[in-house]
């Protein structure tokens, strides 16, 4: 029996494991989801990984790339970038050694000898585990397993186009998430995520998004499982990071303000709630005065009103030019200092899961030159005059150890928004984690101002 790309044995009884892979001095473990090299771990993560496995399932059979689309993204709708950026990534993992071969206008095959251990410790050769359904409504009869991520009933599903669409589960009750794209007025292409169902909330762009990886990711999957039991959840990735057009010319506060105009307009939103996290909040707060009528209820989480050329002491700001620099010579660099000091900055109580996926996060969501160009950027906002024109319920939430925006902003803006309520909690994240005291506290007071 087939599953939509997780192998199931097809002879559970006699031993034989084909989720194991051999290949030159590789080994690729599928249930653990590990490829070791002459026994040296490699961090192979999220959706690499996963095409990587669907390479060596088909070794030397072509794989047409919406086979791909179908198994390593089977919850989302991508474009081919996606595909060609892992492709291009374990490319530079087997550099010199040429194991996948482009086969042009339809896909890529796995050309290396791929063989599969038998219970005694031989090697035979492999035959394809996995390969794309023929029928559409094809009936599956069991749960399947993603590992280390959650489980998919993958039933006959009744869908308006051409194929069935199989939403993954979470274990923490994160189901499905609809990628979709739209153009701005200078012609930026936008990329946008919807989740669950509910009134709409609306969350501002912050600084550093990737739609797709932050899907598996522990810093954020907790963040979209609780708002989408309640809402109808929209995220974006602004111009110039993760799934939308990095090659922009012009990125600014004002451009900000019209991706989250074009992103509301395509999603077909009237009215909606906003969360602005870090950055964010700056947004939400000029959207909000914008278009009052379309904004019913402000969260603003660990937010700021004004960059810090407009308030930081000339120490802070010669340390702010200094972190810019070294953005731009250390950002998507395998050097475990800069990582850690970057990390450390916006999770400082982050386990070693936590802080490989954020450093990850370097690598897929912006170039260096990007990273850099955003955060002077964020040094010129100024939305200080704006916090009393605000006219919508406002809820305002500061981690009382942040250190990338301390918590002095949050209880300004508190004073100054009409009516605000202001939540201090007890964490020294910028983004709370899942496992901190603190967050069922957010939980508690988000969903009470929200009407959960």
């Amino acid at each position: 029996m087939e599953t939509r790309g997780f192998p199931v044995p097809t002879d559970a009884g006699c031993g034989l494991t084909m989720a194991k892979y051999f290949f030159s001095s590789y080994f690729l473990d599928v249930d653990e989801r590990r490829l070791l090299r002459d026994n040296e771990e490699l961090r192979l993560r999220g959706k690499l990984f996963d095409t990587l496995r669907v390479l060596v399932e088909n070794a030397g059979k072509l794989v047409r790339k919406d086979a791909f689309m179908e198994s390593v993204w089977p919850d989302s709708v991508v474009e081919d970038n996606n595909l060609d950026y892992c492709i291009s990534q374990l490319r530079k993992l087997f550099h010199p050694e040429k194991y996948i071969e482009t086969v042009p206008r339809h896909g890529y095959r796995f050309v290396a000898e791929v063989t599969s251990p038998k219970p005694q410790g031989q090697s035979i050769e492999l035959e394809p585990a996995v390969q794309r359904p023929d029928a559409p409504d094809q009936q599956i009869e069991f749960i399947e397993t993603v590992p280390r991520v959650g489980y998919r009933f993958p039933g006959k599903v009744e869908s308006a186009g051409k194929v069935p669409i199989s939403a993954v589960v979470l274990g923490d009750g994160l189901k499905r998430q609809e990628i979709r794209y739209c153009m701005t007025s200078d012609q930026a292409r936008l990329a946008y995520a919807s989740i669950g169902n509910g009134p709409p909330l609306v969350k501002a762009s912050n600084w550093l998004t990737h739609l797709d990886y932050e899907w598996e990711s522990p810093i954020w999957r907790h963040w979209w499982a609780e708002f989408s039991k309640h809402h109808r959840m929209v995220r974006y990735d602004e111009r110039g990071n993760g799934m939308s057009q990095r090659d922009v010319t012009e990125i600014s506060f004002d451009t900000w303000i019209r991706d989250l105009e074009t992103v509301v307009d395509a999603a077909g939103l009237d009215r909606f709630s906003m969360l602005g996290i870090s950055r964010g909040g700056s947004i939400a707060i000029a959207y909000a005065v914008k278009h009052p009528e379309r904004v019913s209820k402000l969260v603003l989480y660990g937010a700021f009103p004004a960059g810090l050329n407009h308030h930081g002491s000339p120490k802070a700001r010669e340390a702010r030019r200094a972190l810019e620099s070294l953005v731009r010579l250390g950002w998507g660099v395998n050097n475990p200092a800069f990582c850690k000091m970057f990390t450390c900055r916006f999770v400082p109580n982050a386990t070693p899961a936590h802080e490989h996926w954020f450093d990850d996060l370097q690598r897929v969501s912006t170039s260096a030159e990007n990273a850099a160009r955003l955060m002077e950027i964020d040094d010129n906002i100024d939305v200080r005059g704006l916090l009393r024109q605000i006219r919508v319920p406002t809820l305002v939430v500061h981690c009382d150890g942040d250190q990338v925006v301390p918590p002095e902003c949050g209880r300004q803006m508190a004073a100054e928004i009409p009516d605000a309520r202001y939540v201090s909690l007890p964490s020294a994240n910028h983004l709370l984690l899942a496992e901190e005291p603190a967050w069922p506290i957010f939980l508690t007071e988000i969903g009470s101002f929200l009407e959960w």
